[in-house]
């Protein structure tokens, strides 16, 4: 029942961040043009300063709950080329910490207003490249095995 809970407390907080992400690379960055740089700005700045008070607690679940799962395959884990499983498992969490990264710098330079719009898309568009592999992962690791 434990391994359950985690496992939706992660899937709710991973569809939370997964989807903003997804909103932000795929209708935002489609508006960018017609809205135009000023009302682009704004628009970044007001989703900015929201996702510094939601996305934290989000955070914290999605890897609070990623960690305690984690721990259930540490054996896998301390041989990551031992099968397919420990090596897209690895693979997982390595992207994982890499999103980690992105959003910390995102909110270290949101929160000081060094945050650039050009820096708003690349973070943005590599987040959502390694969400898409998340995810993908998340699934081979149960039905791909070499």
């Amino acid at each position: 029942m434990q391994h359950f809970m985690l496992l939706t407390l992660h899937l709710f907080a991973a569809i939370f961040f997964v989807g903003t992400v997804f909103f932000e690379v795929l209708i935002l960055e489609g508006v960018r043009q017609p809205l135009g740089r000023e009302a682009m700005r704004t628009l970044e700045i007001a989703i900015g300063a929201r996702a510094r008070r939601l996305m934290p607690y989000v955070m914290v679940v999605l890897y609070g709950a990623g960690i305690a799962m984690a721990l259930k395959y540490r054996g896998a884990l301390a041989h990551p080329f031992s099968s397919s499983f420990a090596l897209l498992l690895t693979i997982k969490i390595v992207l994982a910490l890499s999103v980690l990264t992105h959003f910390i710098t995102a909110m270290t330079l949101s929160g000081t207003g060094k945050l650039r719009s050009r820096h708003f898309q690349l973070i943005h568009i590599s987040v959502f490249a390694h969400a898409v592999l998340i995810v993908f992962l998340a699934k081979a690791m149960f039905y791909l095995h070499w």
